[in-house]
């Protein structure tokens, strides 16, 4: 015979996930938000195992064509149903110190602010980096969903809130690449996002950006924020953020080029 007494309601949270093809992550995601009220997965038809695992955290489980992270998700956003809404990527993991952080502030009532944010804690080639652009990297991720809604320009959205908002102290532990090669993969593609976003708006190429910019973001993340307390983690995260940073002015600086030059022609025969 059990002798606690009747479990604590769950606070009016929407834990909100975006994901595709991350059958390796998404249920450490899952597990850690099954204190919530409600999980809203919406997934951009997998083609591996991640639906499968979903369903066993939750049956809110929707699908649609990838719409960017902006779009992603405020179309989550509106699927679910509570009043509070959490927003996930499936590399994530609400930590346990965090979770209990969350569930003080409701435990009496609706919370005071519209918002929460946290810091996010980096989990990177078998170590949490604690230093350098990566941390804190706070985080406004639970929020009132009558004040707020994501914004920002591809690949990088935020949270906007219209009403106070409150820190938070404990993190939200983030598995962002599985190796360096996947780190290098995802600054190509977020590179060549954010060029085309530059070139389509009022950016123009200018070659002190490419000659100065890549340093200045080395020096910033290693030097002036302390990256190099984290060992060889930090100036691999430095060098390879500077490198993203040429990648992306290269990026623009190609098509410049080819908007001034129009398309390139193709080869003669004799050569090229």
């Amino acid at each position: 015979m059990s002798t606690g007494g009747p479990a604590a309601p769950k606070p009016p949270i929407s834990a909100c996930v975006i994901c595709f093809n991350e059958e390796r992550k998404i249920a450490r995601c899952l597990a850690s938000v099954e204190w919530c009220a409600e999980i809203v997965v919406l997934d951009s038809y997998s083609t591996d195992r991640t639906v499968e695992i979903a369903r066993r955290y939750t049956s809110q489980i929707h699908q649609h064509e990838w719409l960017g992270y902006v779009g992603q998700r405020n179309l989550v956003r509106e699927l679910a149903t509570q009043p509070w809404l959490l927003f996930l990527d499936s590399d994530e993991e609400v930590s346990p110190a965090l979770r209990d952080e969350i569930l003080s502030h409701f435990r009496n009532g609706p919370p005071s602010c519209v918002g929460f944010e946290f810091p996010r804690m980096v989990r990177y080639l078998g170590r949490w980096i604690r230093h350098g652009e990566w941390y804190p990297d706070a985080k406004l991720r639970l929020f009132h969903r009558d004040y707020g809604r994501s914004e920002g320009i591809e690949p990088h959205d935020r949270v906007v809130v219209t009403g106070p908002v409150k820190r938070l102290r404990h993190p939200l532990w983030h598995y962002t690449y599985d190796d360096v090669e996947d780190h290098i993969s995802t600054l190509n593609r977020f590179s060549t996002i954010t060029a085309q976003q530059k070139h389509v708006g009022t950016s123009a190429f200018h070659w002190y950006d490419l000659l100065f910019r890549p340093p200045l973001r080395f020096l910033k993340g290693y030097v002036i924020r302390g990256g190099f307390l984290d060992g060889a983690h930090g100036l691999m995260i430095a060098l390879l953020a500077a490198m993203g940073a040429a990648m992306k002015y290269i990026k623009l600086w190609e098509l410049s080029r080819r908007t001034t030059n129009g398309a390139a022609e193709p080869p003669s025969a004799a050569g090229p």
